[in-house]
């Protein structure tokens, strides 16, 4: 990865004028200014992508550029259960007298994807991932874009003191794909290493919305998600005796057509709820009944209780499903929810929204600022607020997709590539200039003085 070498233009003649209202053009100039550098910043980034737990380089870029904007930077924030993954947080504060701590977050890792795009700063990263299998690695989910409008943000701010105050805290987090790093980060004590944030912002990339266009969701806008292991365990035997077996795959078979019921029988329709089996093993040959099936899956939830019923359900049919099978009791099903695949639902503070979406409306015009309605994805941006919600959160989607492609896709009926798409692909300057100016726009409403 070559990003140390990326070209970067300074602010200084910029940046030395007073800047106006939140509307005048005297922030839309700052961001245009800066603007080709920050493209270049993100083609590098878009064609150097690293996989979760391994952004060591785009770290330390990272890093070097906030150092370089004033930001009192530490680096190698975040523990993990697994010690041979290294820590690649970032947290750079810049403290600029009494007033609340804002904190920002952008999220650095890329996907195990190979990229299609065809675009020529396209990824063509090929690596050994950690289990040994080689894989194409691509910014199919816009971490690029959320890398780059921070740097813009962080270099515009250094340079507009005199128009906040408070303690600025600036997050580069690993490993949001594997729904690990924001606990990583909090389990090296983040909250003990900075002032505790009165406010967490953070914003995505949307591959629906319109260039120009920032959306935001009040209250539940992604859901958790808890990844699932189950075993089902059977008695083995030959294919020509199913008799004296206790046949998993059919067991298994029954178990994914049974737990269809939970969200249609026994979820209350008001209460949005995803299980998904996306993936399932068992068995080597077509004569051979296995003695075990091994399945994967992931529930989605907004609330609490609704996630745990899941779970407790899916235990409850596994066994349900062997006990009628007459699966002895030694050989009943394995359920098994990960304590580390996991993260909460995202909660957007419904005071904090609306503060932000009317200051973004006067600094965007109405008509550039959307609510939108909330969706099944998952982050793990949420944990920065603490269990209960005690730090209000809010994340903001900026749109990505020019207006041609979204018209093209309406008149022919084809879907746009989505997020985690190997043909997923932001436009790069008007979604950064659109980004930088709406997140130097909420920080600023946070903390001017």
């Amino acid at each position: 990865m070559n990003v140390a070498k990326i070209p970067l233009t300074g602010l200084t003649c910029l940046l030395l004028s007073p800047i106006g209202a939140a509307q005048s053009p005297a922030l839309d100039a700052r961001v245009d200014q800066e603007l080709p550098s920050l493209v270049s910043t993100y083609k590098a980034l878009h064609a150097a992508p690293e996989l979760s737990h391994h952004e060591d380089k785009t770290a330390a870029f990272l890093a070097g550029e906030l150092r370089g904007f004033g930001y009192d930077v530490t680096e190698h924030v975040g523990k993990y259960p697994k010690p041979e993954w290294q820590g690649h947080g970032i947290v750079a504060v810049m403290k600029n007298g009494a007033g609340p701590t804002v904190l920002v977050r952008a999220d650095m890792d890329a996907l195990p994807v190979e990229e299609q795009t065809g675009l020529p700063y396209a990824s063509h990263v090929h690596i050994k991932n950690d289990a040994g299998l080689d894989v194409g690695v691509m910014h199919a989910c816009g971490h690029d874009i959320h890398v780059t409008t921070l740097i813009g943000t962080a270099k515009l701010l250094a340079a507009m003191k005199e128009k906040w105050h408070g303690t600025l805290v600036l997050i580069g987090q690993p490993s949001e794909e594997t729904i690990d790093g924001a606990r990583a980060m909090l389990a090296d004590g983040l909250y003990s290493r900075i002032p505790r944030p009165d406010y967490a912002l953070a914003l995505h990339d949307s591959s629906e919305l319109q260039t120009g266009k920032i959306s935001y969701t009040p209250g539940y806008a992604l859901a958790s998600s808890t990844a699932v292991e189950v075993t089902i365990r059977g008695r083995g035997a030959h294919g020509s005796r199913p008799e004296v077996s206790k046949d998993p795959i059919v067991l298994a078979a029954e178990f994914i057509m049974a737990i269809q019921t939970i969200v249609s029988r026994e979820n209350s329709p008001f209460d949005p709820a995803v299980v998904t089996v996306g993936s399932i093993h068992g068995g080597t040959k077509g004569n051979i009944i296995p003695d075990d099936v091994h399945l994967q899956l992931t529930i989605r939830t907004y609330k609490e209780e609704v996630r745990q019923h899941i779970l407790a359900s899916l235990d409850r049919i596994a066994k349900g499903v062997a006990l009628a099978g007459g699966v002895p009791e030694d050989r009943a099903p394995i359920v098994k929810a990960s304590e580390t695949e996991a993260t909460p639902a995202t909660y957007n503070d419904p005071a904090l929204t609306a503060r932000e979406a009317t200051a973004l409306r006067k600094g965007l015009g109405s008509e550039n600022v959307i609510e939108d309605k909330p969706v099944m994805g998952s982050e793990d941006f949420g944990l920065f607020g603490l269990e209960g919600h005690q730090i209000p959160t809010l994340m903001l989607r900026v749109g990505a997709i020019d207006a041609d492609r979204i018209a093209n896709s309406q008149k022919t009926g084809v879907p746009l590539p989505s997020l985690h798409s190997a043909l997923f692909w932001p436009v790069p300057e008007p979604t950064i200039r659109t980004g930088v100016k709406a997140m130097t726009l909420a920080v600023l409403e946070l903390m001017k003085k």
